[in-house]
Order: C-alpha cells, then sequence, then structure tokens
C-alpha cells in the first residue's frame, strides 16, 4: 500500500474509533432517561427572582409572555421582571411599560447580541439597592408554565446553584420545520438531559428557562458573549465544578422557526458559536477530567466535541459513498472492512433513531408530532451542510436575529 495510503488508513481509523465509541456511549446514555420521578413541590416559596428577558425588536411576541409571567403561582412580592430592551427601533418598551413590566432600554451597536446585553443586566442589577436570590432568564418569545417558579425555588433550596428548565415548543404544528424541532426537543430533553441528571451529571443550558443563584453570578461573572451564550456558560460552570441541574417538571414554551430559511440561520449561528466555545473550553475540560478522573467534566467535552463528531460522520460518509459508487479509482482507503463492520453502524444507528419515537411516547406527545417523523430524516440531514459552513467560518461573531410572530398565549398552547 502507498504511503497515502497508509496515512488515509490511520486517519480513516481514528474517525471511525471516535464516531463509533461516543455514538455507542451515546446509545447507551439514553437508556437512563427512560425512568423519571415527577418532582413534587414540597418547599414553601422563600427564594426571590428576578426575572429577565432579552428582546430585541419583539413588539408582536412580549406581551403574551408578560401577561404570562405576572400570573405564576408563586407569591407577586417575591419576584419583579424585567426587559432588556435591546437596541429595540419598534414599540418593546412602550408594550413593556403598559405590561407592567419594567423596561431596561440598552443601546450599544458595538457589543451587540444576547450576551452583551445579559451582563450589562446584570451590572444594573447588581447595582440597584433591591438584590434576589437568583436571576431567571427567558426569550421575549417564550412562555412558561405556571409552577416555573416553584420548582426553581424548590431546586435552589435543594441546593442546586444553575437550572435548566424543560424546553418544549411553541408552535409545533405551524410547519414541518417547527415540527422538526418538536420532535428534536423531545429527544434532547428526555434522551440528553434526563439521563444525565439522572446519573447527577452537569446538564446543558438550553438559552431560556435558567436560573442562577446570584452569589455565583457574582462570582464567576456571566462573562459569556459568543453566539452561544448558554454553551459558554456551561462550559465555564463545569470547570469550576459547578454542574447545571435538570428541571424536568418546569416547562418552558419556545418560537421556533417556520422555514428553511430562519432555519437554517438559527442552526448555523448555534454551530459557529458551539464551534468556538468548544475551541476555548474542549481541551482544558478534557484535560482536567482525565487528571482528574471526573465523569461530568468527560462528559461535558463530549458535549462540546459533538459539532466535530458530526463532521466526522459527514466524512465518513462521503467517503464510504465514493468507494461504493466508484470502486475502480476511489482505493485510497478500503480500512471501513477492517474495523466496525456494517453490523456495529446498522445496531448503533437504529438504537439511536429509534429514541425518536420512544422519546415522544414517554413524553406523551401529540398524535400530530408522529407525523413529523416522517421529514425528520430530511431536517437531519440538512444539519450536514450547516455544520461543514460553520466550521469554516467559527470566526464569525455577528449576533444574527431570529424573528418572531406568534404571539399567542399559554391558554392558546396546542396540546
Amino acid at each position: 500500500m502507498s504511503m497515502l495510503g497508509s496515512v488515509m488508513d490511520g486517519a480513516f481509523i481514528i474517525l471511525q474509533v471516535l464516531v463509533g465509541v461516543t455514538s455507542a456511549y451515546l446509545a447507551g446514555m439514553a437508556f437512563f432517561g427512560l425512568y423519571h420521578k415527577k418532582e413534587k413541590i414540597t418547599v414553601p416559596p422563600e427564594k426571590t427572582f428576578a426575572v429577565i428577558v432579552a428582546a430585541h425588536n419583539e413588539e408582536e411576541v412580549i406581551e403574551p409572555l408578560i401577561d404570562n409571567l405576572k400570573k405564576m403561582d408563586y407569591p407577586k412580592e417575591l419576584y419583579d421582571i424585567y426587559v432588556i430592551c435591546d437596541n429595540c427601533s419598534d414599540g418593546t418598551a412602550n408594550i413593556v411599560r403598559k405590561s407592567g413590566a419594567i423596561p431596561c432600554e440598552r443601546f450599544d451597536e458595538t457589543k451587540r447580541g444576547k450576551g452583551y446585553a445579559i451582563e450589562w443586566m446584570l451590572e444594573r442589577l447588581w447595582a440597584q439597592e433591591k438584590q434576589y436570590d437568583a436571576v431567571v432568564m427567558f426569550d421575549a418569545d417564550n412562555l412558561a408554565a405556571t409552577d416555573f417558579l416553584l420548582h426553581m425555588n424548590q431546586k435552589l433550596v435543594n441546593g442546586a446553584r444553575v437550572i435548566q428548565g424543560y424546553l418544549d415548543t411553541k408552535n409545533p404544528y405551524d410547519s414541518w420545520i417547527s415540527i422538526s424541532y418538536c420532535i428534536s426537543y423531545y429527544f434532547t430533553n428526555r434522551m440528553w438531559q434526563l439521563p444525565r441528571f439522572n446519573l447527577g451529571l452537569a446538564n446543558a443550558l438550553g438559552g431560556t428557562g435558567i436560573c442562577i443563584e446570584s452569589q455565583l453570578l457574582k462570582e464567576m461573572g456571566w462573562g459569556a458573549h459568543s453566539l452561544t451564550e448558554d454553551v459558554e456558560f456551561t462550559a465555564r460552570c463545569v470547570e469550576r465544578g459547578v454542574y447545571p441541574v435538570w428541571a424536568h417538571d418546569a416547562i418552558v414554551y419556545d418560537e421556533k422557526p417556520n422555514t428553511m430559511k430562519a432555519s437554517w440561520n438559527q442552526r448555523l449561528r448555534w454551530m459557529q458559536g458551539h464551534f468556538d466555545c468548544a475551541s476555548r473550553f474542549l481541551w482544558p475540560l478534557l484535560v482536567k477530567s482525565i487528571k482528574t478522573r471526573n465523569w461530568a467534566m468527560l462528559d461535558a467535552a463530549l458535549y462540546l466535541f459533538q459539532p466535530m463528531r458530526l463532521l466526522m460522520i459527514f466524512l465518513i460518509t462521503v467517503i464510504l459513498y465514493l468507494q461504493w459508487v466508484m470502486p475502480s479509482w476511489w482505493s485510497v482507503t478500503d480500512v471501513q472492512k477492517l474495523l466496525f463492520p456494517t453490523q456495529y453502524w446498522t445496531i448503533v444507528s437504529i438504537l439511536i433513531y429509534a429514541q425518536l419515537p420512544l422519546s415522544m411516547l414517554l413524553e406523551k406527545a401529540n398524535w400530530r408530532a408522529y407525523v413529523g417523523l416522517i421529514g425528520y430524516p430530511v431536517f437531519l440531514l440538512t444539519w450536514f451542510p450547516i455544520t461543514v459552513v460553520a466550521y469554516f467560518t467559527k470566526n464569525n461573531k455577528t449576533w444574527s436575529h431570529t424573528a418572531h410572530n406568534r404571539g399567542i398565549r399559554v391558554e392558546e398552547l396546542p396540546r
């Protein structure tokens, strides 16, 4: 075999090992999400909350959220609602005032994006006389279950410092795109987040429905300015030995894009930010996990590795396809015959894909969500080009806003 062939064989072996081992790990981890014990509220309300909402030109959706938050099953004197009107050029701030929340207007064209807006808001909170036990963060397009703060209070009293609520979809049946997001959320909530909570590992923050102890924020600062501030803050917490916990019964409803263009732009931003965070935190977390034999840190490093894993799957797929359609001249490497037989990949793939309907079944999804499984493979395939483009544009730090227009109220949510 030529030197090039040997090098390619070696590289292909490494790719197969990384993808094969991590895929088996993820497939096995999901089994720990089969069990869920519904959390009962046993602690009376005592923690105070600053509920902050990040909003950029959100006049179509902000009023239903404020109305929703004002109706929380929690003493009104124990929480206040602050809305960051970030570089708004519409009527968001006026609607916030009329709705009874506290508008905080920010205009800064150089430090743009949700991460900077949150940091600005936190500095204002720390400087004022009234202080809070914790900060809860929502996006302007969200709605929340009325017992959300009760669950956050319970978790804080029990010692949690960073908490992620259950992320559901506000508009699941608007299009095949939104229903694909809905399916993804069922899977992530049940087969990624819940297993890690059950095993005592670190959960991943999801950008909204987050509760953070104020003292922790003051100790470590916010400092998350990437395109995926949630991934960045998760990594910083795990580095400090603070593991975010999962609140499976504290539900947040998030509006999702209806078109491929909007979805593409949103997921491209997610992947760009994820690559950026991985470049800064993956290796330190991996090294520290090995030195300290810390499973939670190793698992968090694997979370940061996910975009690269997707790239590897794409590369392996392309190589195998070329060898299949052009066997006569594409013969640089044929190591797939030597490592991880086809049966292995088949079993792992079935185990992973079968988790989609299983997670939906466990979460008691509406029958309409199952119809979305027909088009879901197409949605999955679009992750490949998005990830490739994100890798080559990962240095992009320009925030792209996702427009929201589904101003529905919590009582109007589809069931």
